[in-house]
């Protein structure tokens, strides 16, 4: 089953499940409170905030963890209870347009052992576009008792020199390639790192590609490929394209390019490394 949804299959989902939860993901990068703002605004009819930082990741460690480090189990299992999430639930994630932070709440949830798990494709610009509203209230859910298992998804920075395992960065090409670094204090990639752009699995209107050519992007790939990007977001994205175009999924290195560069010993590599994909 493909884990995207279309527009008119969830409006119809939403008239008709009762054990839905819709999650809102949407998030801004430079303006953390900017999320709840938007939120706040209006958001599909009851669906719970996912706060990028405040749900979706753990603290940070200055000097030692990523930008958006996974939260620990405990706590992304108290997360899940808050919401009212069980194991039978079908949960459905968004975010506004290009599916990034929506990304992230879709492998986490799979991640805890959560099997049906949508992804809403083109997000909320393409329900507001259908003429569906939006809504001001925010639900109140009855908590659950979940309790959750973590699959062995995640590639530690330790790792990664013993695996030699094929590497995918999901940055923009200039970040990858170390020409601009506009969040992180060192530029580059992770040496043997090939680009691919998570940019490229979205059409210009903000929906993933047919799976026919995701799977023509990513077919060629290994199968021990790990995935990463900047803070262990957007390399999110690469997975969930992997899995829509029915391929194994890869492992995350959750830590990704903000944790790699906090150790001076671990090497970098700048420009361009075997073909972009």
């Amino acid at each position: 089953m493909s884990p995207l949804i279309s527009v008119t299959h969830f409006f119809e989902l939403s008239k008709s499940s009762d054990n839905l939860i819709i999650l809102d993901c949407r998030s801004d990068l430079s303006d953390r409170a900017n999320a709840v703002k938007l939120y706040n605004e209006g958001h599909i009819l009851n669906a719970l905030h996912a706060h990028l930082e405040d749900d979706l990741s753990g603290p940070i460690i200055t000097g030692k963890t990523s930008r958006h480090p996974l939260p620990s189990k405990e706590n992304w299992q108290a997360t899940l209870q808050r919401w009212g999430v069980e194991k039978s639930s079908t949960v459905v994630v968004y975010d506004q347009s290009n599916n990034m932070f929506s990304a992230r709440a879709w492998w986490m949830l799979r991640w805890a052992g959560i099997t049906n798990v949508l992804v809403l494709d083109g997000g909320l610009n393409a329900w507001l576009n259908a003429g569906h509203p939006i809504s001001t209230l925010a639900p109140s859910p009855s908590p659950s008792s979940i309790q959750i298992e973590l699959a062995n998804w995640v590639i530690t920075a330790e790792d990664i020199p013993s695996l030699q395992a094929q590497m995918l960065d999901a940055r923009a090409l200039p970040r990858y390639a170390g020409e601009t670094e506009p969040l992180d204090g060192k530029a580059g990639h992770i040496p043997s790192a090939q680009n691919a752009d998570f940019s490229k699995n979205l059409t210009s209107e903000g929906f993933f590609q047919p799976k026919e050519v995701l799977h023509q992007r990513f077919a060629q790939c290994r199968d021990d490929v790990i995935c990463y990007c900047g803070s262990g977001v957007t390399a999110c994205h690469n997975i969930l394209a992997f899995d829509i175009a029915g391929l194994p999924m890869p492992k995350l290195y959750a830590g990704s390019w903000s944790e790699w560069i906090t150790d001076p010993n671990r090497p970098i590599a700048t420009g361009i490394e075997g073909e972009a994909l």
